[in-house]
């Protein structure tokens, strides 16, 4: 089949390198002159590195990365809020905390190493004929026709209307700044936690252990800085200045305030905002749509890069040459729905109780997740929904 996949991120890329070693003809377009990753640092959950390992990704991809065994969030006051150990769902069962650019950078070889082309400056602006669609670039040139469109082109899709009509996209009323800064004396890498604080809702401050930074050529390790922060809140943010962030985040957090050593101003820190996508359908003739731009959510459970890996294997093991494509697209479908329905509305109900404006819920928070957290079953449960199996608990 000739493949063409919009979008060259982590499930574009994914999807062409599965769908590449399947013998097929696979051809990326990619907006950027130059592949490039945007973001911080991710969590790989154990449904991530499944995927990854199916590419034959995991070890590479391990080595770069930072091993994490437990979600621990507590108070400003130290008293403990959530504390989540990977263990709780299976023993061996653990995060792998990235750099996106060292993920990145990892599928790009592999893209490359597999064959697959790659048109750069190649924004598409249009697809035409569903059952051979072809593309229309924003340049007016026309390509194709293609037996099979991918379209991952993430949270802010601007052909995901195309494919499905009916979709929305509604940005959520929290985002949030992130940074990437070194781990100089090795503390946060060797706890192996994602650690965060919370006060109430209306403060979330995290930091994730993410191996190596791409950018640095000493191999200090790193970590992922982030605070969570309102839509309407980025410029009265960056009005205060990097003084008065410093000193809030101390207020809160004076271990997490260190990493500001060394940071000259607020370009060090990346705003970002998420979007709560929902599809009624995924596919339109020949054309299915992946990753963000199909089920895009929160960060909050940490599931976006690995849903959209869990998409590109599954997709490439529903194309087979003794069916139509129609049928194949259709199971893959029926199949990833289950999935991604399940961490889209769990995402959607649990990002009010940690980027919020409700103290009530915020007091219920702090008063039922840490005993939850010991309790058999119920902490067996958010283990698998953590790590990716949610759906499969019952």
């Amino acid at each position: 089949m000739r493949i063409a996949v919009a979008g060259c991120g982590i499930g574009g890329m994914a999807s062409a390198i599965a769908l590449a070693r399947q013998g097929h003809s696979v051809e990326i377009f990619e907006r950027f002159e130059q592949p490039q990753p945007l973001g911080a640092g991710l969590l790989l959950q154990p449904s991530g590195l499944e995927a990854l390992d199916r590419l034959g990704l995991q070890e590479p991809i391990a080595a770069a990365g930072a091993r994490i065994d437990r979600l621990h969030g507590v108070s400003p006051d130290g008293r403990t809020i959530l504390d989540l150990r990977y263990a709780y769902g299976r023993k061996a069962d653990h995060g792998i905390g990235i750099h996106r650019a060292s993920l990145f950078d990892t599928l790009l070889e592999a893209a490359q190493d597999s064959g697959i082309r790659f048109r750069t400056g190649a924004s598409v602006a249009g697809i035409s004929d569903w059952e051979r669609p072809c593309l229309t670039l924003e340049t007016g040139e026309h390509c194709g026709p293609f037996d099979l469109v991918v379209v991952s082109d993430g949270a802010q899709s601007v052909l995901r209307s195309l494919v499905s009509p009916a979709a929305r996209a509604p940005i959520y009323p929290w985002g949030a700044v992130w940074a990437v800064r070194p781990d100089r004396d090795g503390r946060w890498t060797q706890a192996r936690n994602l650690a965060q604080v919370y006060d109430d809702c209306r403060v979330m401050i995290g930091v994730l252990p993410v191996g190596r930074d791409p950018a640095r050529a000493d191999g200090t390790p790193s970590v992922s800085f982030f605070w969570s922060l309102r839509g309407d809140g980025f410029q009265r943010w960056r009005d205060a200045g990097l003084t008065a962030f410093r000193a809030q985040v101390a207020g809160f957090w004076p271990e997490a305030a260190e990493l500001f050593d060394g940071v000259e101003s607020l370009d060090t820190f990346t705003p970002a905002t998420y979007r709560d996508v929902r599809c009624p359908n995924w596919r339109r003739g020949r054309v299915v749509l992946i990753g963000d731009a199909a089920h895009g959510t929160s960060p909050q459970l940490g599931q976006g890069a690995n849903l959209a890996l869990g998409d590109a294997v599954a997709l490439a093991d529903s194309i087979e040459p003794e069916r139509p494509a129609a049928v194949s697209l259709a199971a893959f479908e029926s199949e990833r729905k289950k999935t991604a329905r399940f961490y889209v509305w769990m995402s959607w109900a649990l990002t009010p109780v940690f980027q919020g404006s409700s103290q009530l819920v915020a007091r219920l928070r702090n008063i039922l997740f840490g005993p939850l957290c010991r309790v058999p079953l119920v902490r067996n449960f958010m283990a698998w929904t953590l790590v990716g199996r949610g759906r499969w608990f019952w």
